[in-house]
């Protein structure tokens, strides 16, 4: 047997040993929420994706993004949390659409994403986390954009 193939085999093992200990899941966002990733509004895609429940605003939420973004079409965010989250949700306005991404956050995880957003215009930046106890925390900031993302 070849080096590749034995790695190959003994990797698929391990992860047939410990991914039923795991408590990873994923939920599809965009089939179980269609209509959050429809509406061009913040405030809109808010309710659409976690109802009316009110936000609470957090500095246990956090996140990292520049003032002034030269490129709209990749702007570095990073979301950081000590919160006990199940999931987070990233919106703004300068797009047609105002829902960029949602995660579902495993039980127990470290909160610390990176990621990079598009963004045509300059707008606000708001991340939602929702509590395990339902509670839906906010942070925002506005990110200037000198080059469009979406064709600009």
């Amino acid at each position: 047997m070849d080096r590749r193939k034995f790695l190959g085999v003994g990797l698929a093992a391990f992860a047939a040993i410990v991914a039923p200990g795991t408590d990873l899941m994923a939920i599809d966002f965009r089939a179980t929420k269609p209509k959050a990733w429809e509406v061009e509004k913040t405030v809109d895609g808010i309710k659409a994706l976690y109802g009316n429940a009110g936000l609470k605003e957090s500095k246990d939420l956090q996140f990292k993004a520049p003032k002034l973004a030269e490129n709209g079409g990749s702007i570095p965010i990073t979301v950081k949390s000590s919160l006990d989250l199940e999931s987070i949700a990233v919106f703004q306005d300068a797009n047609p659409r105002c829902l960029s991404c949602v995660f579902s956050v495993p039980k127990g995880a470290i909160i610390e994403y990176d990621f990079r957003i598009k963004m045509r215009q300059t707008a606000v930046v708001t991340i939602v986390g929702k509590g395990r106890d339902g509670t839906l925390y906010t942070t925002s900031k506005e990110i200037d954009v000198s080059i469009g993302g979406c064709g600009g």
